[in-house]
C-alpha cells in the first residue's frame, strides 16, 4: 500500500484526489466482491474444526491406519493435510493445527528435523491445489475462469502432487530408515479391527460427508463457491455440536481467529489491488505487455517464460501479489496461443504453491516456525522443503506433458 501510494503521488505531481479516488474504488470493489465472500466462510470452517477438537480425533483415527508402514507418522500428517486442506482450504490454518498435531510425537519417535519440517510445510500447502482453494476463489474472477471449472480441474493435480509426497516419505524411510524411525506398534496392533472401524467411523466420516457437500455442491452447480462455503461453515458448525464441542467459548476462539485470518488476506488483497493500480499508472502494465508481445518465441517457450516468471516472484511477493499483478497480463496471451486457461491456471497455481516454500519470504516455513518448539530451527525447515520442491518440479513436468490431467474432468462433470 504504501509503494502504490508513494508512486501515485509521484505520477500525478503529488495531487491526492486522482489517487485516493482510484484507492477508494479499490477498496469499494474488494469490499463488495460477491466471490470473495467465500473467504471468512472458508476460514471460519478451518477454525471450528481446529477449536472443536475435531482435527485431533482425525489424526489419531488417521494414526490407527498408517502407523505401521514405513515412515507412518509423516504418512499420516500428509493424510490429514490433504483431510483438512479440502476442509479449509486455507494454508496457514492447516500447516497451525496439524504442526502443533503431529510435531511432538514425530520428535519423540526420533524423525529426522528437517524431515519432519519438510512434511509439514509442504503437507501444509496442499490447500493451494486441492479444493476449496482460497487462492482459486481469487485466480478465477482475476483470470476470467470459472471458478468451479477452477475446483474440478485442481482434483487431479491435487492428487498427483500429494502422492508424490506420500512416495517420497515411504522412499526415505526405507532407503534410510534412521530418518524415520519405525514405533512400537503393539499398541495399536492391542486394538480391536472392529474398535478401529468405528473410531475412524467417528472421526473420519463426517467430516469427508462435509468436505462432499461443499465440494458436490459446486460440481452439480447447485451452489456457488459463496454459497457452498456457507454450507461447509454450517456443517462445521454441526459436526461440533454432535461432538459436544459447541459452546461459546468456542465459538468465541473461532470467531476471534475468522476474523484475524481474513483481515490478513484481505488487507494483502487490498494492498496488492492498490500496488496494480500504481504500476499500471506509471506504464508498468503497458511496457510488459509491449515487452511480451514482442517476443519473437514460440507458444511454449512463452509459456516457459511465463511460469519462470511467476517461480522467481513467489521468492519475493506474497500469493496475492503475483496473480493480481501478472495473471491479468498473462492470460490475453495465453488465450491467443490457443493453451486451455484452466490448465493454464493449474500450472499457476502449482507455481504459487512453490512460493510458500522459497526463501526468503517463505510463508510455510514462518507459519511453521511460529508454532513448533525451540530445537526446530531455520536450516533444518530450510532443507527440508527442498526435496518436496522437486516434486513439485515433477508434478508440473507431468501437468504440462498432459494437459489433460487439468481438463478431463471439469469437462466430463461440468461440460465446459
Amino acid at each position: 500500500m504504501v509503494s502504490g501510494f508513494v508512486v501515485g503521488l509521484i505520477q500525478f505531481d503529488f495531487n491526492l484526489r486522482p489517487i485516493l479516488f482510484q484507492f477508494t474504488q479499490k477498496i469499494d470493489e474488494t469490499a463488495s466482491n460477491f466471490v470473495l465472500a467465500a473467504v471468512p466462510l472458508f476460514v471460519f470452517m478451518g477454525a471450528i474444526l481446529e477449536r472443536s477438537g475435531i482435527a485431533e480425533r482425525l489424526f489419531h483415527a488417521v494414526q490407527l491406519w498408517t502407523g505401521r508402514l514405513p515412515g507412518g507418522l509423516a504418512v499420516g500428517t500428509i493424510v490429514m493435510c490433504i483431510v483438512f486442506a479440502a476442509s479449509t482450504g486455507v494454508v496457514g490454518a492447516t500447516e497451525a493445527v496439524i504442526g502443533l498435531l503431529a510435531i511432538p510425537p514425530m520428535l519423540r519417535q526420533g524423525y529426522d528435523k528437517s524431515l519432519i519440517s519438510g512434511t509439514i510445510c509442504a503437507g501444509g500447502s496442499l490447500g493451494t491445489i486441492i479444493p476449496p482453494s482460497v487462492v482459486v476463489v481469487i485466480l478465477g474472477p482475476i483470470a476470467d475462469v470459472s471458478i468451479g471449472d477452477l475446483m474440478v480441474g485442481m482434483i487431479v493435480p491435487g492428487v498427483i502432487l500429494a502422492a508424490l509426497y506420500l512416495t517420497y516419505v515411504v522412499g526415505v524411510a526405507i532407503v534410510q530408515p534412521h530418518k524415520a524411525p519405525r514405533p512400537d506398534v503393539s499398541e495399536i496392533d492391542a486394538i480391536p479391527l472392529s474398535r478401529k472401524l468405528r473410531i475412524t467411523t467417528t472421526a473420519l466420516v463426517p467430516p469427508l460427508l462435509m468436505i462432499t457437500a461443499v465440494l458436490g455442491t459446486i460440481i452439480a452447480g447447485i451452489a456457488a463457491p459463496t454459497e457452498a462455503a456457507a454450507i461447509g461453515a454450517m456443517a462445521a458448525l454441526v459436526l461440533a455440536a454432535s461432538y459436544g464441542a459447541l459452546d461459546w467459548t468456542m465459538l468465541r476462539a473461532a470467531g476471534w481467529r475468522t476474523l484475524i485470518v481474513t483481515a490478513m488476506i484481505m488487507f494483502v488483497l487490498l494492498g496488492g489491488a492498490m500496488f496494480t493500480v500504481a504500476f499500471g499508472s506509471v506504464g508498468g502494465i503497458t511496457q510488459l505487455r509491449g515487452v511480451l508481445g514482442d517476443l519473437d518465441v514460440s507458444p511454449a517457450m512463452m509459456l516457459a517464460i511465463f511460469l519462470a516468471i511467476v517461480f522467481v516472484a513467489g521468492f519475493f511477493l506474497e500469493w496475492i501479489s503475483i496473480i493480481l499483478i501478472f495473471v491479468p497480463i498473462f492470460m490475453p496471451f495465453v488465450r491467443d496461443a490457443g493453451f486451455d486457461p484452466v490448465w493454464f491456471c493449474m500450472l499457476i497455481l502449482l507455481i504459487v504453491q512453490t512460493s510458500y516454500l522459497t526463501p526468503p519470504l517463505a510463508p510455510a516455513i514462518f507459519y511453521l516456525k511460529g508454532i513448533a518448539p525451540p530445537e526446530l530451527r531455520l536450516p533444518d525447515m530450510y532443507r527440508g522443503v527442498v526435496p518436496f520442491l522437486a516434486m513439485q518440479a515433477i508434478c508440473l513436468l507431468i501437468l504440462v506433458a498432459f494437459p489433460g490431467l487439468a481438463t478431463w474432468l471439469p469437462r466430463v462433470l461440468l461440460g465446459f
